[in-house]
């Protein structure tokens, strides 16, 4: 037998449904779909808090979710563009549709940089940004960079520093932080969307494939999934992504020279559950093949143990492979 506070939450779930449904056929205003998407207590079309202020503004919308939980809504706003709405079964109320910032921390990337920004132009005709945060090239990255990108910002050297940098100039509520020569998979701003909103996580990472051919860089990459599975701890070559309030209460990156990503989901760890995507990003093995993957495969685990013990990273710095201060 169906409690009466079921009934009634399953008939609200509805009526949300049918809500957003109306709001996306009335609220879309000429122009390029998504940033231009209306929603009711949206102040305007630039809109970056998560969710709608109501008349207890957007702590209490914060509390409301906490307490009953968001009902997603995919709405086809034109054809070929869509948005992702989260509706609150029992009040009906509507958020802005979630953007994401994608981050991207480059140095003398030139060559590389082009092809994972062709791979995000999708992103962006869907209504998603992309921010390049240099650390002071002195190739032809900026260049590359300028017309395939919404913001290209230039920040002191450093990818703890630089994508620090990127979360202040961003406009997204979920942020995205990935590596220039790393591909993501088709589709990629949906798979993020769907883990966050199916789940009600607040961050995760991808799974991860590495680009080299060698049957050791295959076994290398299962072990930094399954690693990060038992773990609960990504690295930047997992592509990690977390919402914007999320990121804020964990203090966002350490201004540490390497290791910021094991900083970050650690912090992450302690206050939400991550969601782990299973479709892989395509990382480039340059670094493994360029030091030898054995000698990588030793170093990194090292540095990371030297990390866990207490050592300050900027001793651990000297010894990263390719690392550059």
């Amino acid at each position: 037998m169906v409690a009466p506070r079921d009934r009634v939450r399953a008939v609200a779930v509805r009526s949300a449904s049918r809500r957003a449904e109306r709001v996306a056929t009335m609220g879309v205003l000429a122009g390029d779909g998504i940033q231009q998407c209306r929603l009711p207590g949206a102040q305007d079309r630039h809109e970056t808090t998560c969710y709608a202020p109501g008349r207890g503004g957007a702590s209490s919308a914060s509390r409301a979710e906490q307490a009953v939980g968001y009902h997603t809504v995919q709405l086809t706003l034109q054809p070929g563009v869509r948005a992702r709405c989260s509706v609150h079964p029992l009040t009906g109320r509507e958020s802005v549709p979630e953007r994401i910032s994608v981050i991207i921390p480059v140095l003398n990337e030139a060559g590389r940089l082009a092809q994972t920004l062709y791979c995000l132009q999708a992103l962006r005709e869907r209504g998603h940004e992309v921010i390049v945060v240099d650390g002071g090239s002195t190739d032809d990255t900026i260049s590359e960079a300028v017309p395939l990108a919404d913001r290209v910002l230039q920040s002191p050297r450093g990818r703890a520093r630089q994508m620090h940098a990127g979360t202040c100039a961003a406009s997204g509520s979920v942020f995205w932080f990935l590596h220039a020569d790393t591909l993501p998979p088709r589709a990629a701003d949906d798979l993020i969307l769907q883990a966050l909103a199916v789940w009600q996580g607040d961050w995760g990472w991808f799974d991860v494939r590495l680009s080299g051919t060698r049957t050791l860089l295959r076994c290398v990459a299962w072990l930094m999934n399954r690693r990060s599975r038992l773990t609960g701890i990504a690295t930047g070559d997992q592509g990690i992504f977390v919402r914007r309030m999320a990121y804020a209460r964990a203090g966002g990156f350490p201004p540490i020279p390497i290791m910021e990503d094991i900083a970050l989901s650690r912090r992450l760890r302690r206050l939400y559950r991550p969601r782990q995507i299973d479709a892989p990003l395509l990382s480039s093995s340059r670094r493994w093949e360029k030091h030898g993957v054995v000698l990588t495969i030793f170093t990194m685990w090292c540095l990371r143990l030297g990390y866990f013990l207490g050592i300050d990273p900027r001793h651990l710095a000297r010894f990263y492979p390719g690392h550059r201060t």
